[in-house]
């Protein structure tokens, strides 16, 4: 027997046999808008066995809303019906496939987001060993400064005093000037790379060895116009150092001259 669907989807009306609702238990694939259906639902016979049950009215309204669908709709396609040929093995390899694509999809973001994690820890690192790195590497030193000065912060150069010493020293007395004295020092720089220079202390002392009077030397006010601050005192290299007093009424009878970096 034959008759008519319809498509739930685009409201095409199709003629088809009944056998051949019975090849897919009635999937069909509607030839306007491509969509597969259930072709039962909905199916209406044209034997007047089956019209003579029907309400009149309704049967000619369908049949003329199937006139005005077959008239409104290309040829091709009001007359096609193409079979689902999707069976259910085929669906499930279609599921299984959409969920590889999404596994796929998420290790990708996760992969990315891990990249992105350890670019910001790796960053971190160098921040914060910067100084040890420039120390270590001199090579990389000129992408640590770009380093910092993209972040704003200081790339000091090392303050080791253990590996900064004074060779020699000594107090010598400027005869045309008699409250005059002049410190000179060889300072010398015991590492391998180059090392800040550091600040020193000198303390003036009476004849019971007290102190008289103490002053701190900062970098600018011992070294000589030859040396650069910035530059620092390069490695196993020595700078000699000549600094002018003005003693006033204190005679002092000895000295001691240290060392040291202040405290950050």
């Amino acid at each position: 027997m034959e008759g008519f669907t319809r498509c739930p989807h685009c409201n095409t009306c199709f003629k088809i046999a009944e056998d051949q609702l019975d090849l897919r238990q009635g999937r069909v694939r509607c030839g306007h808008c491509l969509q597969a259906f259930n072709a039962r639902e909905g199916y209406v016979v044209t034997q007047p066995a089956s019209l003579a049950t029907l309400d009149p009215m309704s049967t000619a309204q369908m049949v003329a809303e199937s006139l005005s669908q077959v008239i409104a709709t290309p040829a091709s396609a009001a007359t096609t019906l193409v079979e689902d040929s999707s069976s259910p093995e085929e669906l499930v390899v279609q599921v299984e496939k959409k969920h590889r694509t999404k596994q796929r999809i998420f290790s990708i973001l996760l992969g990315l987001a891990s990249v992105l994690l350890l670019m910001t820890l790796l960053g971190q690192a160098v921040y914060f060993f910067r100084n040890d790195l420039a120390v270590r590497y001199p090579n990389v030193k000129p992408a640590l400064l770009a380093y910092c000065e993209l972040l704003q912060c200081s790339l000091p150069l090392p303050q080791k005093a253990e590996l900064m010493s004074i060779e020699s020293s000594d107090l010598e007395a400027v005869p045309e000037q008699e409250n005059q004295i002049i410190l000179n020092a060889l300072l010398r720089n015991r590492a391998a790379y180059a090392q800040a220079f550091p600040y020193l202390e000198l303390t003036l002392n009476d004849s019971q060895d007290a102190p008289l009077v103490r002053r701190i030397l900062r970098p600018a006010d011992y070294l000589p116009r030859t040396e650069q601050e910035k530059r620092g005192l390069l490695g196993n290299h020595e700078v000699v150092l000549k600094v002018a007093f003005n003693t006033r009424d204190i005679k002092p009878m000895g000295y001691r001259l240290v060392l040291f970096y202040p405290s950050k």
